[in-house]
């Protein structure tokens, strides 16, 4: 264990020197001054428009960070050649596939922590009296991050065995797919295998992909959050649950991956 918070801690402080919390700055200059010409842009909305600004900032300025800096993590080690040193020292490869996830998890962890007391703040500016209370946006956007640390988990698992600019790609990619794999089921259940039956392969593979990849959206409870909808616990229990289990498969797949390079 002190193996893998050293590995974190190592990562967290690179992560800051390559400027990834710089974002912040950006990101809380865009909430005031929507918080300051929110009321002027819409009639009675000024809610509804903040709570869908700000965590879908959230969700953009993390999704950059863990795909851009994700990607490089091991990569990096491995162009410096300073993966050799530090395989070298008692530390299991696990362990460095883990420190690598969870010092990124704190570097997000950071980042949407600052973002949600920024909105809080701009909701408390332009709250009316029937408006429901700011911090009802916090389930909502805690499990936006949950869902940054699947996208986390999956930079880094391509970031094992490709160079930086295919793992951005695959990173993207497989994001976007992840998205729409309702889109995908319905589009599976739609075709018309019945008179073209060789449409059932295309069917087959559609259905797989629909219960094999991660629907992203069980964790996106933006538009609720922004209609002061809220949010059950038993929602949030089946979405950690849901997402705590591919981000086990995804971490597994990893170390599987990196345990089986050879770096000689």
């Amino acid at each position: 264990m002190k193996q893998i918070s050293t590995v974190a801690l190592n990562t967290f402080r690179e992560s800051v020197r390559d400027k990834a919390l710089y974002n912040l700055v950006v990101a809380v200059l865009i909430l005031i001054a929507a918080s300051l010409f929110i009321g002027e842009l819409s009639i009675n909305q000024e809610r509804k428009a903040m709570v869908d600004l700000g965590l879908s900032t959230l969700l953009l300025f993390g999704y950059l960070i863990a795909v851009f800096i994700g990607t490089g993590l091991v990569y990096k080690e491995i162009e410096r050649r300073t993966i050799y040193t530090v395989l070298s020292k008692p530390l299991r490869r696990y362990e460095f596939i883990l420190g690598k996830f969870l010092g990124l998890a704190a570097t997000l962890l950071v980042n949407c922590a600052v973002m949600v007391v920024a909105l809080i703040i701009a909701l408390f500016y332009v709250r009316r009296p029937t408006d429901p209370s700011p911090f009802g946006i916090l389930p909502a956007a805690f499990l936006l991050y949950v869902e940054l640390l699947l996208a986390t988990a999956l930079a880094l698992l391509f970031s094992t065995f490709t160079t930086p600019a295919l793992a951005t790609l695959f990173s993207i990619v497989g994001y976007v797919i992840c998205n729409f794999t309702p889109d995908i089921k319905l589009f599976a259940d739609v075709l018309n295998v019945e008179t073209y039956p060789s449409l059932r392969v295309t069917q087959a593979v559609l259905w797989a992909l629909y219960y094999t990849l991660p629907n992203l959206s069980n964790f996106n409870f933006i538009t609720r959050a922004a209609h002061g909808i809220p949010i059950t616990g038993a929602q949030i229990g089946l979405a950690c649950l849901y997402g705590a289990a591919y981000l086990s498969i995804l971490l597994s797949l990893t170390i599987y991956v990196f345990e089986r390079r050879n770096f000689k």
